[in-house]
């Protein structure tokens, strides 16, 4: 069974190179959506029931901790990697705080992302860069 993968960030031309990224890398995992906004991707999340989520922190509407603090108050468990610019680990434990399970700083995406993806999706946590809280 293919793994299948919830984008939600609101720059276009990230989602597109996270498909470009997963396409070569892990050819067998498979994008069931895109979201452009924090409220988009909860209810991408609710409805297309996605085995992990790549969140970006800020997006207009709603920014994706606020979209992952909802997601757990809805029951919604799969595993949430905040995708972010931000290199903070205050962000981080936050994001950790709200139920995320991993933070990954896209200038680092390189390096980490599917690392980070392979983590969350054996169960473990991933908090990369200077978040570096606990990486598996």
């Amino acid at each position: 069974m293919n793994t299948r993968v919830l984008i939600v960030d609101d720059h276009e031309v990230v989602r597109e190179g996270l498909k470009t990224l997963m396409a070569k890398l892990r050819p067998k995992w498979e994008i069931v959506g895109e979201a452009s906004n924090g409220e988009e991707g909860i209810n991408a999340t609710s409805s297309l029931k996605p085995d992990i989520v790549l969140l970006d922190v800020t997006m207009p509407k709603m920014n994706g901790l606020e979209a992952c603090k909802a997601m757990r108050r809805m029951g919604i468990s799969c595993p949430v990697l905040i995708f972010t610019m931000h290199d903070s680990s205050h962000l981080a434990t936050e994001a950790e705080h709200v139920g995320a399970q991993g933070y990954v700083v896209k200038g680092e995406a390189a390096r980490y992302l599917v690392k980070a993806m392979d983590t969350l999706l054996a169960g473990g946590t991933f908090f990369g860069g200077a978040a570096q809280i606990k990486p598996a």
